[in-house]
């Protein structure tokens, strides 16, 4: 009896499967939900791929916004002009500093920045982009103590004969590979590589305008309108500090930056003096 009654239910289910096989209902059923499955794997699977192209989107926007600016080994020259709107005889001098924008060694082996001072506010024209830290700079390196404008500083040395002969003096000692990192926040960090002795120094950054234009009203330009280039809007500096490297690096404080702002001038000095420079552009359309 056992016997028999489990071979009818084999019969059975042979026949309900068989049924079923061969049954139109089924068969649609089955290919509707193998349908819906699928497509909920492959919506998933573009889920996935979309979130992974847009975490890469931003890996690649956050590794590749900023700025580097760097030298080469050989030494590149810090132009330093002092200057003010209140002064009659600059002009000439900031004509000359303007020509370097398509100076073909801009950048590469020179470096030019233009402090403004704030001695000849007394005259009766306030230089808006005067700061007394930049006539200190100035008082720093003159001798005997005696300050003017126009003045050109280059390499830490007062070079006087720039009203009679403007051939800059050459330089080409081997100084170290200068890099200045500019992150998208205007965060700076500066890394020298000295190829000669170097115990300690500071690094510094200025941040540069250019196509300024001011119109003076009173003292020795009254009625001109100055243009301006290369001007120091902010400088920061930092001590270096040696890393496990080798390197020397500074993080730079970063000012509010302005749309006035069309490059950085980055450099290193020993005792005051510097031994080496790099600049460029933070708009790459500018070159």
């Amino acid at each position: 009896m056992r016997a028999s009654r489990a071979g009818i239910k084999n019969q059975e289910l042979i026949i309900e499967k068989r049924e079923r096989s061969e049954c139109p209902w089924f068969r649609g059923g089955m290919q509707s939900m193998l349908f819906v499955m699928v497509a909920l794997l492959c919506h998933r699977l573009l889920l996935i791929a979309s979130l992974l192209l847009v975490c890469g989107m931003w890996s690649h926007a956050s590794a590749t916004d900023h700025v580097v600016i760097k030298s080469g080994p050989q030494r590149v020259s810090l132009i330093e002009l002092y200057t003010s709107e209140g002064c009659s005889s600059c002009p000439p001098a900031e004509q000359w500093l303007s020509a370097l924008r398509k100076d073909a060694r801009l950048w590469r082996t020179i470096v030019p920045v233009a402090f403004h001072v704030d001695y000849w506010d007394r005259l009766g024209w306030k230089d808006r982009f005067a700061q007394p830290s930049f006539t200190a700079r100035q008082y720093a390196y003159a001798q005997a103590g005696t300050v003017y404008t126009p003045g050109f500083v280059v390499d830490g040395r007062e070079w006087r004969t720039w009203f009679e002969d403007q051939r800059l003096p050459s330089n080409n000692e081997s100084a170290g590979m200068l890099e200045a990192l500019v992150s998208s926040a205007g965060a700076i960090t500066a890394r020298y590589s000295p190829e000669m002795k170097f115990e300690e120094g500071t690094g510094h950054v200025a941040w540069l305008g250019f196509s300024l234009v001011s119109d003076v009203r009173r003292g020795e330009n009254a009625g001109r309108a100055l243009h301006h280039d290369f001007v120091v809007l902010e400088h920061a500096s930092a001590k270096l500090s040696r890393d496990v490297e080798g390197h020397w690096t500074a993080r730079l404080d970063t000012p509010r930056l302005t749309d006035k702002t069309g490059a950085l001038a980055v450099w290193v000095e020993a005792k005051g003096i510097p031994v080496q420079a790099a600049g460029g552009w933070l708009d790459a359309r500018q070159d």
